[in-house]
């Protein structure tokens, strides 16, 4: 590793200390994958290593990058219970739209070495859950910087995942699908589900047709306004709802419409 060449190599430090697991563990983490960063701090913390006995060099604790390069964040610990408090806390202020919280957890994460690719996939699970229809372009940019991120890496990773924060933390939120999804799965494994309905089955398999498999399917396209009335769900769900969308944002019009998909379709 860079790092320990660095402690070893003549023209570093030339075996003049020795480096704490514990502390190159934290080196490591507080470099991003950024080389110059990481040997920078090195220096610093090894002009306040703590002497040792005898003969020994003097070693390199973490007390000693603590104190070299000035972080209270060395105490994030991505192993222990602060990794999920500061990702929650992400998270929750995100979903309540203070994004200058959101912003200092992510700092909070990012100088703390952190996957990036961790923090990416929270971002797009909060485009999903959170934010949804209330504004679809969510999703495309949580997805965006998560692509951007493995294109380019640390440091610069750092960019996109605080673009993608920014629009999260201040658009509009909406958590219908989430539910919507959550409630139908409910109902699934409580076997509230019977069998489809014979109009909507597969009619191209061998002996599909004379089971009577797709007869009385209404296609949608054949009508003017591109909608049929027909039953779409089994009999024992007949009028169930799961999806209810929120006048909120772009999902204000996804309400509208479908309201009057739902008049159109009598209610199935």
């Amino acid at each position: 590793m860079l790092v320990d060449r660095a402690v070893s190599d003549p023209r570093g430090l030339g075996d003049a200390v020795s480096l704490d697991p514990d502390a190159r563990a934290a080196l490591i983490r507080l470099s991003s994958g950024d080389a110059r960063r990481a040997l920078t701090a090195l220096e610093a913390a090894a002009s306040l290593a703590t002497p040792a006995e005898g003969e020994a060099p003097a070693v390199v604790t973490t007390d000693a990058v603590a104190q070299a390069v000035d972080k209270a964040l060395l105490r994030y610990d991505r192993q222990g219970d602060e990794h999920y408090d500061v990702i929650s806390a992400f998270i929750k202020s995100i979903r309540g739209s203070d994004v200058d919280a959101a912003m200092h957890y992510l700092a909070r994460m990012i100088e703390a070495g952190e996957d990036p690719r961790f923090i990416a996939r929270r971002l797009v699970i909060s485009a999903s859950e959170d934010i949804g229809l209330a504004d679809p372009q969510a999703l495309q940019i949580a997805v965006a910087a998560a692509d951007a991120v493995a294109f380019i890496g640390m440091p610069e990773g750092r960019i996109p995942l605080a673009e993608a924060t920014a629009y999260l933390a201040t658009t509009a939120k909406s958590n219908a699908a989430y539910l919507a999804i959550d409630a139908a799965i409910a109902d699934v494994r409580a076997g509230g589900f019977g069998r489809v309905p014979v109009h909507l089955r597969d009619a191209h398999y061998p002996g599909a047709k004379r089971l009577g498999h797709g007869k009385g399917y209404v296609y949608p396209h054949d009508s003017e306004i591109g909608l049929a009335a027909q039953q779409y769900l089994p009999d024992e769900l007949r009028g169930r709802r799961y999806y209810e969308p929120k006048a909120l944002g772009a999902e204000r019009d996804v309400q509208a419409r479908l309201e009057k998909i739902r008049r159109i379709l009598g209610g199935q």
